[in-house]
């Protein structure tokens, strides 16, 4: 084994590998090809009687430790790690008297003296399965990945919260008040009332839906059902329907350039995309909404194939420059507040999981303009 001091103090440990060898790709004399300073996560090794041979920066950094106050002494007296019960963590799992077929501690949270948390996890090396214990590997991580994710998740659920909480508040009052006066009202009153409730229920639907796709997404389960799509008339739809919810017929203005490849792809996530993205630029843009449809190549990987693109664009004020990176994540809401702020997050995963692009910029007008392209893509029967 070969024992090295770097600058700081830390020590590396690793077997001499002969120069010129596969594993000496940087000169390095350990054979490692890097020092365990340039580790991201804390490095603690321990030979096999306990005595700490190794403590990299991030180590130091993220225990707040000095590398003089732990190398060379035991690993159980230099990081007296406790569980959250307050038991100690070394006697719990003891490494070198504990069993001999155990290969190791996965990950887990444990507490440093003065209650600093990190997320400690071992592996046993031995000569042979059930021989002793050769070398002791730790590795260290901060908890602020995990405390960002954990934000993340109550930022999600009190988003979701907040946003069922009034159409769920507005069909209970609705509901309460017929069944208790429904004599009282006129057929027109009820019809009106019964019809906010369908919206509101309509609403909280979406909403669950949104759920579920971004479970979906994050899981990498989302799955995609292509058929032939004609996503010419499938824009017009959309448009259709705007105008029959009062929009002015001439505030759309619709390009179809002929002729598309045949699209294979599934119709109600197209729809999911169009309707989102439509919705977008009518409720936040202003003037003209134009959407184009057009052939276009779609990148893959390291091939390009046929591609179907789809642009829309307005002429409102558009998005700034400094948050362009930031229109497809989670809760992104631009200037207006309103919304969940996960619809554009959504569907940049539904496009992705076509094997599509998505891009915003700047529409000739000055509003914003998001374009997607779709591979012409195959069902798999036809793969």
């Amino acid at each position: 084994m070969d024992v090295r001091v770097s600058e700081n103090g830390t020590r590396a440990v690793g077997r001499a590998v002969p120069a010129g060898s596969a594993g000496d790709a940087s000169g390095d004399a350990t054979g490692l090809g890097i020092d365990p300073d340039d580790l991201p996560d804390g490095l603690v090794v321990a030979d096999g009687t306990g005595q700490v041979i190794c403590f990299n920066a991030a180590a130091a950094r993220i225990t707040a430790l000095h590398p003089r106050d732990v190398l060379g002494r035991k690993v159980d007296h230099a990081l007296p790690l406790e569980d959250l019960e307050g038991r100690r963590w070394w006697q719990l799992t003891d490494p070198y008297g504990g069993l001999a077929i155990r290969a190791g501690q996965p990950e887990r949270n444990l507490l440093l003296p003065g209650g600093r948390e990190v997320l400690v996890a071992a592996r046993y090396v031995r000569e042979h399965p059930t021989g002793p214990i050769r070398r002791l590997v730790v590795t260290l991580r901060g908890t602020e990945a995990r405390r960002r994710t954990e934000r993340s998740h109550a930022e999600l659920i009190a988003t979701v919260a907040h946003e069922l909480r009034s159409p769920l508040t507005s069909v209970k009052g609705f509901t309460a008040t017929l069944l208790a006066k429904w004599e009282r009202f006129t057929d027109d009153q009820k019809k009106l009332m019964l019809e906010t409730v369908d919206a509101d229920a309509n609403r909280v639907t979406r909403l669950i839906a949104e759920l579920l796709d971004i479970s979906r997404i994050d899981s990498g389960r989302l799955e995609v059902r292509r058929q032939p799509v004609d996503i010419g008339a499938a824009v017009q739809r959309h448009v259709d329907a705007h105008v029959a919810a009062g929009q002015r017929a001439d505030r759309f203005t619709v390009q179809v350039g002929r002729p598309l490849p045949a699209l294979w792809a599934d119709p109600d996530k197209v729809d999911q995309i169009l309707g989102n993205l439509l919705e977008n630029a009518v409720r936040h843009g202003e003037g003209t909404v134009t959407i184009e449809v057009a052939p276009a190549p779609a990148t893959g990987g390291d091939r390009t194939t046929e591609g179907t693109a789809v642009t829309v664009s307005d002429e409102g004020p558009g998005i700034p420059e400094e948050s362009m990176g930031r229109v497809f994540t989670r809760f992104w809401r631009g200037s207006k507040r309103g919304g969940t702020g996960l619809g554009l997050y959504i569907v940049k995963g539904i496009v992705e999981a076509h094997g599509g692009t998505i891009s915003v910029g700047r529409a000739p007008g000055g509003g914003a303009q998001f374009r997607f392209i779709l591979p012409v893509g195959a069902p798999a029967f036809m793969a």
